[in-house]
């Protein structure tokens, strides 16, 4: 298993440009913790610092695909580093001003949101180029699946560290810096440098006028929601067996199954196209999600949580494969900020979702919305099954270039998603 993963490593910039990315994605990921931790410190209520929270997340899901698009349009460095840096200004003056000047404060944390550069969605436009071969690139993408667990651990690890050490405002300033520095390693490698999208139709839609993304996109909205009602289900339970270190337990345990999943599926080649393997993965993550009901003690309930993790990273490495088939020629980062905006506002859906079934019928109901949340998606995927497939002669990677400066490799795509 780590014999492919330490090849994949060893290729040139490979491991500059994952360890960059994930560091360039620091205040994303960190931002809704570093943004309640701050506001409390300066003595907002819970109510202001979710409103805040809530106004980047939705500002990161709006700006996502508008600089995806613009990324295919101008090339990664004329875009992701003049974001990264927007973003940080306009995080440093909300925390510089803080909750008293309540418009700024507003404007700062939606600005930060809006202009989150890309980068997720731009490393696995890179992939390609850097690595060449498509079983590499498979095993890639579960490995990017595999690191996004590990830092959306260590983010907010890093935050709280930070207010240890100094306080909740230099947690936001240092986060965002480290994360200014991860992109510009990004940018100013010569695989960035060098890429560029492939010629594209101009087209309004951009990306969404894949039908197969589109239903991609529809199943990953209803998998974000599983995620996102967990986090407020198991809070539920937390608070009735032992408290806020279960919930931890709990969450680690959730993330822990997702790194163990990913890594074994990525540890192999798999047999069949892509779009039928997804419906199989998804169906089997849906199934993990229907025990949580069952709110044992807490051991068994953290071993429960593991389960329920293990099928989400293979999901989402399954689900990278499907967007790159699909995407339209030239959209390909665009494409995969469609996939990261779909699945961070199925979270917010989620957590919304999760708080009224769980005041209504108790934390049993509570995991029983991940539970249904996994089922729809697997009825999208079954109702989209013949949009999802590829036509037999383009299941195959082809050899034309995506990145024409490199000749990189480009998927196959049928013949109507062509430009």
């Amino acid at each position: 298993m780590a014999a492919g993963y330490a090849e994949i490593l060893r290729t040139r910039y490979a491991g500059r440009l994952l360890a960059g990315t994930l560091v360039g994605r620091l205040p994303n990921a960190t931002a809704p913790i570093a943004i309640v931790l701050f506001i409390r410190a300066e003595g907002g209520t819970y109510s202001l610092a979710g409103a805040l929270a809530a106004v980047y997340g939705v500002a990161n899901a709006v700006g996502q695909p508008l600089l995806g698009r613009l990324v295919d349009l101008c090339g990664q460095p004329r875009i992701q580093l003049p974001a990264a840096v927007v973003s940080a200004v306009a995080m440093a003056s909300f925390a510089f001003t803080g909750p008293d000047a309540l418009v700024l404060a507003y404007v700062s944390v939606g600005v930060a949101g809006l202009f989150t550069p890309p980068l997720e969605g731009g490393l696995r436009a890179l992939w390609p180029s850097v690595l060449g071969k498509e079983e590499q690139v498979h095993t890639a993408y579960a490995m990017d699946a595999i690191a996004q667990e590990v830092m959306f651990t260590v983010g907010p690890l890093l935050v709280t560290g930070c207010v240890a050490l100094w306080s909740e405002q230099a947690a936001l300033l240092v986060v965002n810096a480290v994360g200014v520095l991860g992109a510009l390693s990004v940018v100013v490698s010569q695989p960035s440098r060098a890429w560029r999208s492939a010629p594209r139709e101009a087209h309004w839609l951009g990306a969404l006028r894949s039908p197969g993304l589109i239903a991609l996109l529809g199943a990953f909205l209803f998998i974000g929601m599983a995620l996102g009602s967990i986090t407020v289900a198991g809070v539920s339970y937390a608070d009735e067996h032992g408290g806020d270190a279960v919930y931890g337990w709990m969450m680690a345990a959730l993330g822990l199954g997702a790194l163990v999943g990913g890594s074994v599926y990525g540890a192999r080649q798999w047999a069949g196209v892509p779009e039928k393997r997804l419906t199989g993965l998804v169906a089997l993550l849906a199934l993990c999600y229907w025990p949580l009901t069952l709110t044992p003690g807490a051991v068994a309930m953290t071993a429960l949580a593991a389960v329920a993790g293990v099928f989400l990273a293979p999901a989402i490495a399954c689900a990278f494969i499907i967007v790159d088939r699909h995407a339209p020629r030239g959209t390909v980062t665009e494409a995969f900020s469609w996939l990261v905006t779909t699945f961070t506002v199925g979270a917010s859906l989620g957590t919304a979702a999760a708080g009224p079934v769980v005041e209504w019928g108790g934390t049993r109901w509570g995991f029983a919305v991940p539970g249904l949340a996994g089922v729809a998606a697997l009825l999208v995927l079954l109702a989209t099954a013949r949009v999802l497939a590829l036509p037999a002669d383009s299941a195959v990677v082809a050899g034309s270039s995506e990145n024409d400066r490199n000749g990189a490799v480009e998927p196959g795509f049928s013949a109507g998603h062509q430009a």
